[in-house]
């Protein structure tokens, strides 16, 4: 009976000691930045607990609180399953420097506090230029950069120092090969590349870059475009006779056209109707004498006698005058006049 109970009662403090151990601290702490986009991230090991939950708890605070007794730590994420905790929406300065810590937490056991120094201005990544447009002029080529962006839709500008923009731009020839790559470094964001081929087509791509900390990001993707130059005249003349022809034809349709249209509406209006013909619209306006045919054969063909033939014949006025000429009376007889 003796023996039993010293057993007992070295089992169960073994059992309390062990729900009394603390929990391992997370390990490797890291950020991920990107501009003013801040990410805290961590490692743990799960085989130290085996399959009990674990939560994590992350805070921070300025640097210069460490010198008070009882600095004043803001709690970023609590009892997170995760293993990394977003801190951009805290509007951390971008100058400023902080002090992290995380905490591992395992059935109400909290682990020590793992701590990292993190300063913006020195270790956030900057990233590309947010947009780049192409505009192709004579023998150069005109660049629009938009500057890195902030989380808040700002420019990158208002935290560096000295914001500037590598180019990297080449010819592409028409099976894709690089020819005669080239770099330029400006700090406008409305640079030109000049002293290109005529007609060629360039490729561009532009990398932000910080020289105080001598920070670059990534290159934005391709854009390629063509060079103009200047236009021969036989071209100018060809697309003024194009123009020309186009419109005479476009003319031409329309005039068809209406024409057309004319003749199906009035076919569809008025079915049984037809249009005069231009022959019998002239025989309209103008009358004419209509003659049968029973009278046409009793005329006699007229014989017209030139009036110098008259003078020479040596006939008495009075007797011309008395009597109807010649021929006159037998075609009077046909017609019955005594």
């Amino acid at each position: 009976m003796f023996t039993v109970v010293p057993l007992f009662l070295l089992f169960g403090s073994l059992q309390f000691g062990a729900a009394e151990a603390e929990p391992n601290p997370p390990h490797n702490l890291d950020m991920i930045t990107l501009n003013t986009n801040y990410t805290l991230t961590w490692d743990w090991d799960q085989s130290s607990v085996g399959s009990d939950p674990v939560t994590f708890t992350v805070q921070y605070t300025g640097n210069h609180q460490l010198k008070k007794k009882t600095p004043r730590w803001n709690t970023a994420c609590r009892e997170t399953t995760g293993r990394s905790c977003d801190l951009t929406g805290f509007n951390l300065h971008y100058l400023g420097l902080y002090m992290l810590r995380v905490q591992a937490n395992v059935n109400g056991s909290h682990s020590v506090w793992e701590y990292k120094q993190f300063c913006p201005d020195k270790e956030a990544a900057i990233g590309p230029p947010s947009k780049v447009r192409l505009s192709a002029a004579v023998a150069a080529l005109d660049i629009v950069i938009t500057d890195p962006q902030t989380s808040s839709n700002s420019s990158m500008r208002e935290h560096l120092l000295k914001l500037s923009f590598q180019i990297l731009y080449w010819e592409q020839s028409e099976d894709g090969k690089v020819l005669d790559l080239k770099t330029f470094i400006t700090e406008s964001n409305m640079p030109t590349l000049s002293n290109l081929t005529p007609w060629t087509q360039y490729c561009v791509r532009v990398q932000s870059y910080c020289e105080y900390y001598n920070k670059t990001s990534s290159f934005t993707l391709p854009q390629c475009i063509q060079t103009e130059g200047v236009v021969p005249w036989w071209k100018i003349f060809l697309y003024f006779l194009s123009s020309l022809l186009l419109c005479f034809l476009v003319v031409l349709v329309f005039l068809y056209g209406g024409h057309q249209c004319f003749h199906f509406c009035k076919a569809t209006l008025f079915p049984g109707e037809k249009l005069p013909s231009p022959l019998k619209h002239h025989e309209i306006d103008y009358p004419c004498l209509l003659v049968s045919d029973s009278e046409l054969d009793l005329c006699d063909p007229v014989i017209i006698c030139a009036e110098s033939a008259i003078l020479e014949n040596n006939v008495d006025p009075a007797a011309d005058s008395a009597g109807p000429p010649v021929g006159l009376g037998q075609d009077s007889r046909s017609f019955g006049v005594p």
